[in-house]
């Protein structure tokens, strides 16, 4: 059997490999390289180069089960990351990290601010009450639950919705109306709800694009799959004897079964004549656009040192306004980088890092998990397999890496192919 699968992320990458097992498999990429989201750059630094992430980073074993059970049946090395986070408004009007725990106090005006001890009581009231919401109505948003719980404005701008906005590369007027379950349950799977319950992160060594490499000649040595590299997928149409894939060059294939491992709007996209429910699934889920440009400068950091964390939430303004979120990774705290040049990661710079010290941009494209959005997450299984055509991606969970695995996991199981290795 013939099985195309268009993408190569870590939902290609893992279907295809599952898929591999027992059927003859043709991966699509648009791009000159496999990877997707795991995007790795050479910095040259006045130390030597040295090779950075800029999109997947880290993952930990009790959240990442597939990812990381993978990650060990491919002899992927590995080593323990820092994370941490911090924050800084208005070019140091505020700021604080927790990287240590006086870092809180690094700005030694926090000390003295009514509102930043509100803040941290409203901290520490929400980790308990939270747990009560748990199961809450899906419809319920995230500001609805803040409101009930009576939460102070300096916890929501510059705690809870700048970590959330964070961690989904989601616009803060964005954040408010997230599902308060799927919010909350992800903070509490992860240990945020707690004080002390914080799992050991790690990151591949030597960049992300060592498990690619490694996937990449597993496909083409081992598992005899075809990988076909900057080719871009034009339309694909379901025929009376077979699914037929038109690439952007003009090329026609014949598959038995296509797996769209890509975003749910570029899946819709590429589809012939889709259906109504796959219109009403793969059209529901909406992308944010993100530039990252990897630099040296550290004006895009904390004023104050003691704050600098591995994540850094940065804004110009006081209040919430729907503006794309800014954040910092401290590259040197997240990877083990032979360089003592700061290594800056900032997602959607309001300044532009000094040319002299830029080494690369890239723009990502990342969901946008508002209720439509759990919804069709929901409804998946009304288009899953129907005609041939299958889908998986990090969409359709939290949108991250264990998901994207995790949903070609699902996917495969459904044509007879489970994974080689035990989840713990």
């Amino acid at each position: 059997m013939k099985i195309a699968v268009i993408g190569s992320g870590i939902s290609g990458l893992g279907a295809a490999y599952l898929l591999s097992q027992k059927y003859q498999v043709t991966v699509f990429e648009k791009e000159a390289e496999l990877g997707g989201h795991s995007r790795t750059v050479e910095a040259k630094t006045p130390d030597g180069t040295v090779p950075v992430d800029t999109g997947f980073i880290v993952f930990n074993h009790r959240n990442y089960p597939h990812l990381s059970a993978f990650f060990k049946h491919l002899n992927v090395p590995t080593v323990p990351s820092n994370m941490s986070f911090g924050v800084s408004v208005q070019n140091g009007w505020l700021e604080y990290g927790t990287l240590r725990p006086l870092n809180m106090f690094a700005q030694k005006r926090n000390l003295i601010r009514p509102k930043f001890w509100k803040m941290l009581r409203d901290i520490t009231r929400f980790n308990k009450q939270a747990h009560n919401y748990l199961e809450a109505s899906t419809s319920l948003s995230l500001d609805d639950c803040l409101n009930t719980l009576k939460m102070g404005e300096w916890f929501r701008r510059y705690y809870l919705l700048a970590m959330g906005g964070a961690i989904w590369s989601t616009p803060l007027q964005q954040m408010h109306r997230f599902p308060a379950q799927t919010f909350l349950r992800f903070f509490n799977n992860h240990g945020l709800l707690t004080i002390n319950d914080h799992p050991q992160w790690h990151t591949v060594k030597g960049g992300s694009r060592e498990y690619v490499k490694r996937l990449e000649r597993k496909l083409n040595e081992t598992l005899g799959a075809k990988i076909e590299k900057s080719t871009g997928i034009k339309n694909v149409k379901r025929a009376a004897k077979g699914v037929i894939v038109e690439t952007l060059k003009g090329e026609k294939h014949t598959f038995d079964h296509v797996v769209f491992a890509c975003h749910s709007d570029q899946a819709l996209a590429m589809i012939d004549a889709p259906t109504p429910a796959e219109k009403d699934v793969l059209g529901a889920v909406k992308y944010q656009p993100n530039k990252v440009v990897l630099h040296s400068d550290i004006r895009l950091m904390p004023r104050r040192r003691k704050t600098w964390s591995s994540w850094v939430y940065l804004t110009q303004q006081k209040d919430d306004k729907n503006e794309a979120v800014s954040l910092s990774y401290w590259m040197n705290n997240l990877q083990p980088l032979a360089t003592k040049t700061p290594i800056i990661a900032t997602l959607n710079p309001a300044q532009a890092p000094d040319p002299a010290l830029t080494y690369d941009e890239h723009t990502f494209h990342h969901p946008l998990f508002d209720q439509a959005a759990i919804d069709a997450q929901a409804k998946l299984p009304e288009i899953q397999g129907a005609d041939r055509l299958w889908f998986c991606g990090a969409w359709q969970r939290y949108g991250f890496h264990e998901d994207g695995l995790w949903s070609a996991v699902e996917m495969a199981k459904k044509l007879d192919c489970s994974p080689q290795w035990k989840t713990d």
